[in-house]
């Protein structure tokens, strides 16, 4: 519909792995997982998302918004206007992991000239030619998260025993995304049973393992959309059954199709990286 629009391109900047503008009206992500962290600010509305099973408020009411890789969340208008976002993905080594739990608790910040700098940021990134005014901004933008960040960060206690097997189940999914494995090889490489390595991951990520599996295969097609890979051979690639599989999970995660997110990522000027 004409109120949902998606714009998104890899720009040849190190540490940006995506820039993804959109203005959704009753687009709803259900809970999902990306592999970068989540940079992102709203320009209209506001959005109301759970972040690892809590309600964390709207993004919107905070000036910037930051969410750790590998961390469920979900997102939708607060109200019934829609809200205008835009977003950085960026490489999950920009930001040391350890800072991921202080990102959950504080997800959200009121700062004005962060933001600043985030915008204009999109706006280095949105100009081929400024690839290196965009890498020096994000630099400032990366110093003052960990300014904030830094504030809410505790030192990690022990890792329980499923932690330790929803570690390894989603190292094993990671391996394995395109071909995948199922629960009795997983089981047996864990030395664990089937269903208590469902509960395990659940419980320690908040999403069960074929979910997970599911948000992997999005991000992997989305990568290869902007690289100007065709749909058909994405979906075989990134282990869907077939294009119809992949474009039915895509709209639902994305908003947009695969064929329509890969034609918004060739708009004139907007490159995919090269490196």
């Amino acid at each position: 519909m004409a109120s949902e629009l998606v714009t998104a391109w890899r720009p040849r900047v190190p540490g940006v792995a995506e820039v993804f503008h959109a203005h959704f009206v009753d687009h709803a992500y259900p809970p999902h997982v990306h592999d970068a962290w989540t940079l992102l600010i709203v320009d209209a509305g506001a959005i109301r998302f759970d972040l690892d099973r809590h309600h964390r408020g709207a993004a919107g009411r905070a000036s910037v918004t930051i969410l750790p890789p590998d961390v469920p969340h979900d997102g939708r208008a607060a109200t019934h206007h829609g809200f205008r976002k835009r977003v950085v993905y960026l490489d999950a080594a920009v930001l040391p992991p350890s800072l991921a739990a202080a990102a959950v608790d504080e997800p959200g910040f009121d700062d004005p000239l962060l933001r600043t700098r985030i915008h204009q940021l999109h706006q280095a990134l949105d100009s081929p030619g400024d690839e290196l005014e965009a890498e020096s901004r994000l630099a400032l933008i990366r110093g003052r998260l960990r300014e904030h960040l830094d504030r809410h960060h505790v030192s990690d206690p022990a890792v329980p025993q499923p932690r330790r097997l929803a570690d390894g189940l989603r190292e094993l999914i990671d391996a394995r995304t395109a071909t995948g494995i199922t629960l009795k090889e997983a089981g047996a490489l864990l030395g664990s049973h089937p269903g208590h390595l469902v509960r395990a991951f659940t419980s320690t990520f908040g999403l069960p393992p074929h979910r997970y599996l599911l948000s992997r295969r999005i991000e992997r097609a989305r990568r290869l959309l902007l690289a100007g890979r065709r749909p058909a051979d994405v979906a075989a690639e990134v282990g869907f059954h077939d294009q119809a599989h992949l474009h039915r999970h895509f709209k639902r995660y994305v908003g947009v199709t695969p064929g329509a997110y890969a034609a918004q990522a060739g708009v004139p000027n907007r490159v995919p990286s090269r490196w």
